[in-house]
This record gives C-alpha cells, sequence and structure tokens, in this order.
C-alpha cells in the first residue's frame, strides 16, 4: 500500500517566564521583564514547530535529537532545531505546504510582532508568508499561564511529497 502524499504534524511546547533572560519567540527578540527559560534560547514557538515537522515524518522530537543535558545545546539558538527538522523532512522527500501556529501569552502581547515572526518564519521555512498562520491569544488569567508564569505554543503542519 502507498501512503498519501501529504502528512500533518502537531507539536506542543511550554516554557516558564523568568527574570534574566532573553524573551525570544518565532525567533525575534520580544521587549519584555522576563524571558523564557531553557537549556536552549527556549523559544516555544520554534520548538513547537520543529516538533510538528518532526511528528509528520514519524521523527524522534527536538528533545531526542537535542537533549538538554547535552552542553553543545546549552544556549542553542532555536532556528538551528528547526533547520534541523526542516532538513529531515527533506531527506524523507517531503517539503512544508503550510504552518499554522498559536501561541499563548496573558503577556506580552503578541499581536505587534505578528509580522515580524511570520517574516522570519518565512525566511527559515523558504515561504511565503501566506503559508504561514500565526495567532496569538491569553489564558484568560486561567491557569499557570494566565498568571503569567510562561507561555506555550501549538503548531500544525502539512507536508507534501516532492
Amino acid at each position: 500500500m502507498n501512503p498519501p502524499p501529504f502528512r500533518i504534524g502537531h507539536g506542543f511546547d511550554l516554557h516558564r517566564l523568568v527574570e534574566g533572560r532573553k524573551l525570544i519567540l518565532g525567533g525575534i527578540e520580544i521587549p519584555h521583564d522576563l524571558g523564557l527559560l531553557g537549556h536552549s534560547d527556549a523559544d516555544c514557538l520554534l520548538h513547537a514547530l520543529a516538533d510538528a515537522i518532526l511528528g509528520a515524518v514519524a521523527q524522534p522530537d527536538i528533545g531526542h535529537l537535542f537533549p538538554d543535558n547535552d552542553p553543545a545545546n546549552k544556549d542553542m539558538d532555536s532556528s538551528i532545531i528547526l533547520t534541523k527538522a526542516v532538513d529531515l523532512a527533506k531527506e524523507q522527500g517531503f517539503l512544508i505546504a503550510n504552518v499554522d501556529i498559536t501561541l499563548i501569552a496573558q503577556r506580552p502581547k503578541i499581536g505587534p510582532h505578528i509580522e515580524a515572526i511570520r517574516n522570519n518564519l518565512a525566511t527559515y521555512l523558504n515561504l511565503s508568508e501566506n503559508q504561514i498562520g500565526i495567532k496569538a491569544t491569553t489564558h484568560e488569567k486561567i491557569g499557570s499561564l494566565g498568571r503569567e508564569e510562561g507561555i506555550a505554543a501549538h503548531a500544525v503542519c502539512l507536508l507534501y511529497q516532492q
């Protein structure tokens, strides 16, 4: 049986907000008094997107490929993680058709930065901006995200066989 020429992947990531770190989302530094805690630059948007791509081609998640106990990954730019995911998909004969991402953050407001993030992702993924959906929402002050303890991202992607 031949598999269909399309693959769908979903990724999720969440990081705590802490003092003393830059806030990086989609490879863009967002002005804020807190940043995301992680072994890498903790860009939860790029992490969720990389996991979505990896999931679509049945590869292990980013924690397997870039373990947090490996000193080589300390403070790593998450665009390296995303590039690795895209390369693994290409090696299996798949390209990205589109991606859709939802950021969940009570604060800071993400809306003013969406176009810069979309433009950055278009460059990373070699896509046009109309192939990249980005939305932002709050958590309505419910739970840890609502208490501004962290930021989360959901990402889905559609891949097609070359």
